[in-house]
Order: structure tokens, then sequence, then C-alpha cells
């Protein structure tokens, strides 16, 4: 059952970094962003991404990795969530930087995970497991993400639904 749950995990992670692209659809208009301010807030996530991928797996290896998996995943849906309420260039980029920056350790991490739980046979099972959240995240986020854009509930429009509705999983 740990690969289904890493799935799952990974299946929330992979939404909730591709729902921008959703949310650009009707965002960029309403907020006025190019496609140079979009493209660069978009951009920035992965360029914090990687900068603590290594840093974040050092903290893992020392408060281990149910706790630290746990808050990656609170601090990322937080942040996800909050993109919702984006109003400038500068909100968008600090937002995604910081989306970035906790959502760092997890991938890593996780696959660290499956090396401390599975045998060495299993271990490919399980990362092939894990790894099939890519195109279930696809499958499923991009329908989800399409209907919740069509949604203007109290007054908020669908865009900022999709990053509250598809962060709160995490």
């Amino acid at each position: 059952t740990r690969p289904i749950t890493m799935l799952v995990l990974f299946l929330a992670n992979y939404i909730d970094r591709t729902n921008v692209g959703f949310a650009a659809l009707t965002m960029n208009k309403d907020l006025g962003f190019s496609p140079e301010v979009f493209g660069f807030g978009a951009g920035i996530l992965l360029i914090s991404y990687a900068f603590f991928q290594v840093p974040a797996n050092l903290i893992l290896e020392r408060i281990g990795a149910k706790r630290w998996m746990f808050c990656i995943m609170a601090i990322w849906g937080l942040l996800s969530a909050s993109n919702a309420f984006v109003q400038s260039p500068t909100s968008f980029y600090v937002l995604r930087f910081l989306l970035g920056l906790a959502e760092a350790g997890f991938f890593p991490g996780i696959i660290v995970y499956l090396s401390h739980w599975f045998r060495y046979q299993d271990r490919a099972k399980a990362v092939a497991m894990f790894m099939t959240a890519l195109p279930f995240a696809t499958i499923f986020g991009s329908p989800i993400s399409g209907l919740i854009l069509g949604v203007n509930w109290f007054g908020l429009a669908g865009w900022r639904w999709v990053f509250i509705l598809e962060g709160i999983p995490a």
C-alpha cells in the first residue's frame, strides 16, 4: 500500500505544479499579465525547486521522512492555494518561487523513502507504481481543472478556485 499512497501524493504534487497552466487561461486576462510575466512566474518555481533539492534532502535525513513529507505537503498545499490571491506580478513570482522551494524535497525525498522501505529487488516496482501518477495526473487533473475554471463561487473567478481546490488535498 505504500506505493499507492506515494502515487496519490505525487498525483496531488503534479496537479499542483501544473495547474498554473490551466489557471492562466483566464488568470492572465484578469490580472493583466503579459506572456512574459506569466512565463517567468511559471518558470521561477523550477529555479527554486532545483536549487533547494539537496538542502531539503539533508533535512529529510536529519528529521525523518514521515515528518519531513508532512511539512513539505502542508506548506506546499498552503502556498498552492495562496496562488488564488495573487494580485500582481510580484506576488505571483514570490508565491511560485516559494512553492518551488516547498516542493523541492518531495520527489527526491519520496525516492529516498522508498529506498528505505523496499528491498533492492522490489524497489523498481515501487518506483514504477509511484511514477504512474504522472499520466494519471494528466488524465484526471486536466478535465478537473477545466471544470473548475467554469465556476464563479462567492465572487471568486474559476482560476482562483483551481488553486484553492487543487491545493487543499496536499
